[in-house]
């Protein structure tokens, strides 16, 4: 062991001790104000938080501490095979605002157990990453429905550039956005020469959930990313990145940017950001671009949950660091308020926004879904701007 990752492991062991000796209730936090609240077709909701400062805050860091419980359709017994916490913190003491924005939909696109997951850290003002979880999901949301076959990398690829495009027409200013999105949905795979279902499609009910899937079907998280916001899949206790840190740091984004004769000066874009890609930022729209890098990955019982979440997180811990602190806690609501606690505790300088999705493994009935003996499984990575496609294998 390094000395690096033995210092990160004393900060992890000793952050666990003081939470494990504290007595401080989470319902005293005051909770995230949702900024509204609106159906999505005859099944979908929205739940969509931009922490908007209506009301004083409390000088308590507790009252800080914002963990989001984004009730799925309550007027609905819709019963999900998936469940999502949030928590968010203005981080009060480095931060005169907020700027993260958060959003969730459930039955995205109109369909039974599909979800909508995205994260937006916003600079030079909040205008860019408001816009984008207002909006974001609805322009994500058309295409998909208009073009049903197409890859879903494609079109959050085509989501992206509509959306930076959008944000350059309707928001005055220079304010951007980084952004970290998922999508969470059931693809059957359909054999043309074989009309009859199998013995294992015949409709049944599950005891648990609303949707049950069949013999034909796979379980797919797509994600795309711009900026510094980052996705992170647990598999089995491991820590799997789905997103790629755009920053002044990386040699092939430096290499993009001074070749369109931009410059790198003092870690920043042109002297001004330290991002490479984003929403928004019109006048640097030439070298800080908005097409992002996206995954593919088939979600089996080998896979746990996922964490969303912006730098104000990732800049004090690792994506490891993050998996081992909250493997064992199984409200999600929770889990994404030990993250946004460490991330304060680590004297993090930036705002704080968490969303933890966790899958729940009984809505595969089959025994063999995700199963021990599996030899690998593999995440399709693709940044399209460059046309470049990376296949990511881990070994289960």
């Amino acid at each position: 062991m390094n000395l690096e990752t033995e210092e990160k492991g004393s900060k992890l062991s000793n952050f666990l001790r003081r939470k494990s000796t504290s007595s401080v209730s989470s319902s005293s936090s005051t909770g995230s104000q949702i900024a509204r609240r609106l159906s999505l077709g005859a099944l979908g909701l929205v739940s969509v938080s931009s922490n908007e400062d209506k009301h004083k805050e409390k000088e308590s860091a507790i009252s800080e501490r914002r963990p989001s419980t984004v009730t799925v359709n309550p007027v609905s017994n819709y019963r999900f095979s998936f469940e999502v916490g949030i928590c968010e913190n203005k981080n009060r003491k480095n931060r005169p605002t907020m700027e993260d924005v958060h959003t969730y939909v459930a039955n995205f696109a109109e369909r039974l157990d599909w979800g909508y997951f995205g994260v937006f850290d916003g600079h030079a003002g909040k205008q860019a990453a408001k816009w984008c979880g207002a909006n974001f999901h609805s322009v994500l949301e058309k295409i998909v429905i208009n073009n049903d076959t197409m890859d879903l990398r494609c079109s959050l690829n085509n989501a992206f550039l509509q959306a930076d495009s959008l944000i350059r027409d309707k928001i005055s200013g220079h304010s951007g956005s980084t952004a970290a999105v998922a999508v969470l949905r059931w693809e059957e795979e359909v054999d043309e020469d074989d009309d009859k279902k199998s013995a294992d499609d015949v409709d049944v009910h599950h005891p648990l959930f609303d949707f049950v899937p069949t013999s034909r079907h796979k379980r797919m998280l797509y994600t795309a990313n711009v900026g510094d916001s980052r996705l992170v899949l647990c598999r089995k206790g491991h820590a799997l990145r789905l997103s790629y840190d755009h920053k002044t740091s990386d040699i092939l984004e430096q290499q993009r940017i001074t070749k369109k004769g931009g410059i790198i000066m003092k870690g920043r874009v042109n002297g001004m950001l330290a991002v490479t890609r984003s929403l928004g930022d019109s006048y640097m729209k030439e070298f800080v671009i908005g097409n992002p890098f996206t995954t593919a990955t088939e979600i089996t019982k080998s896979d746990e949950f996922l964490i969303i979440a912006c730098d104000g997180l990732w800049d004090v811990c690792s994506d490891q660091q993050a998996v081992k602190l909250i493997r064992n806690i199984k409200d999600p609501k929770e889990a994404s308020k030990m993250l946004v606690d460490y991330a304060l505790a680590e004297n993090t300088t930036d705002n704080v926004t968490v969303m933890v999705i966790r899958f729940d493994p009984r809505v595969f009935l089959s025994d063999d879904s995700g199963s021990e003996n599996d030899q690998s499984e593999k995440t399709q990575a693709t940044t399209i701007d460059d046309k470049s496609t990376t296949n990511v294998q881990t070994i289960a």
